[in-house]
């Protein structure tokens, strides 16, 4: 019986070993099928990922800062700025379960324009000099001329967000 499941562990082994190890030989200039066909694949499965509809939650614009406040005034609309460190905790919190929930989402991209940016990266050391802010992460709701309506500092989950959104639109943020 020892010698059975001996013998039966090893059949495995060789099994698993032999599955890992599946290279094929190829002469020069013949490509490897394995890989064709991967490419292949992937090249067809990128014309669905295009076709398939945007991700729940909050849009944010990568424009450059002074285009977000000319469309915020073109529109008349106040730009939300998500203003955030990569190292930050409660930023990546938000970013994960709040921005991503399909309420916070349809409210936010209907009224403003969502704009994030990293406070330590691009135009985001520039932008903190403007608008100082006292931790991470800080929201702000700008007007078009770039003043700023509201500012709310630290982790808020959807419904607090959703409710600070409806204050600001409704013209009691101040």
């Amino acid at each position: 019986m020892k010698n059975t499941s001996l013998m039966s562990l090893m059949v495995v082994l060789a099994l698993v070993f032999n599955g890992c190890n599946t290279t094929t030989t190829q002469s020069e200039g013949e490509k490897p099928v394995a890989a064709e066909a991967e490419k292949t694949a992937s090249a067809e499965a990128k014309p669905e990922a295009s076709a398939t509809p945007a991700e729940p939650g909050i849009q944010f614009s990568e424009a450059a800062w002074k285009a977000q406040l000319d469309k915020a005034k073109a529109e008349n609309k106040l730009v939300f700025l998500d203003a955030y460190t990569s190292w930050c905790g409660p930023c990546k919190m938000l970013q994960k379960n709040v921005f991503t929930q399909q309420a916070v989402g349809d409210f936010f991209n209907k009224e403003f324009i969502n704009v994030k940016i990293d406070m330590e990266k691009g135009e985001g050391p520039e932008l903190a000099l403007q608008y100082p802010l006292e931790g991470y992460p800080t929201l702000l709701f700008i007007d078009g001329d770039g003043k700023v309506v509201k500012k709310v500092l630290g982790y808020q989950s959807p419904e607090q967000l959703l409710a600070i959104g409806k204050d600001v639109k409704g013209g009691t943020a101040l």
